[in-house]
């Protein structure tokens, strides 16, 4: 599913075409996403005055307040002109002025689209969600700080996004992998040291994954309809029983929280 830099290419890719444009009306083609999908009135007109990226949601912030996106399993926005034929998949389009349209695909209707009149933080799915680990908020200290005493596996504390958001299954794999460190190890028995270690290759992995434009393993496109090439450099992620890169022993799996897992037992710890 589309993670943390995935999101953040999108934000990147369709961010400049539609900030200072307005809202001039949608076109509903399949309502049963995850949630049902209502629009309401009161957006029609309203400017797009920023498009940031919050956990793996894209916001649309408006004057009156924003409109808030998930891309689920296997959603994907990008600009196309109006009059663009729709496919199968495409099941919103939103309307601006000058002939521009937002495009939502999703082949598999696990993500959302909701709007929010006021402040958009305080949206309830938005409520209650962790640090961003690309700030200064996220390092060492931090993780060390909400690990303790805990026998949760670091892997699944990764991704607990009331703790830190955005690190999906593919970049938990990969920066356990960089900084050494087992994915079932518990949280609790990891050192202020290793975790200072664990938390830059948390930032090194998605920084490079934003620069490749995300890890496209199925249906992923950025907002320009291109794949993300990301999926070139994973290390562990996808290649269980292949030979380490490092060090050449054969990789293992595992599954955590019904996810799978890989890692290296020689050059993991």
């Amino acid at each position: 599913m589309p993670e943390l830099p995935e999101v953040e290419t999108t934000v990147r890719g369709v961010g400049p075409s539609l900030v200072t444009r307005r809202i001039t009306g949608w076109t509903i083609r399949e309502s049963r996403l995850r949630w049902p999908v209502h629009l309401p009135e009161v957006m029609r007109g309203e400017r797009v005055v920023q498009v940031l990226r919050r956990a793996k949601y894209l916001v649309f912030v408006t004057q009156s307040g924003a409109m808030i996106v998930h891309l689920g399993m296997s959603g994907s926005l990008r600009i196309v002109r109006r009059g663009a034929p729709a496919g199968r998949h495409d099941h919103l389009d939103v309307e601006f002025d000058h002939e521009v349209l937002l495009r939502l695909t999703d082949p598999r209707r696990f993500g959302s689209v909701h709007y929010h009149v006021g402040d958009w933080r305080e949206h309830w799915l938005l409520e209650g969600l962790g640090v961003e680990p690309l700030t200064r908020d996220f390092d060492g200290r931090f993780l060390h700080g909400v690990a303790r005493r805990r026998k949760l596996a670091i892997k699944q504390l990764l991704m607990d996004g009331r703790v830190v958001v955005g690190v999906g299954n593919i970049y938990a794999n990969e920066a356990l992998f960089r900084a050494g460190i087992r994915p079932r190890l518990a949280a609790g028995r990891i050192s202020r040291k290793r975790y200072d270690l664990l938390a830059e290759a948390v930032r090194e992995v998605l920084a490079a994954a934003i620069a490749d434009g995300g890890t496209t393993l199925r249906d992923f496109v950025d907002g320009s309809g291109q794949p993300g090439y990301f999926t070139n450099s994973l290390c562990v992620y996808g290649r269980e029983r292949q030979p380490c890169l490092v060090c050449g022993t054969q990789l293992k799996g595992v599954r955590l929280g019904q996810r799978a897992t890989v890692y290296c037992p020689n050059c993991q710890r």
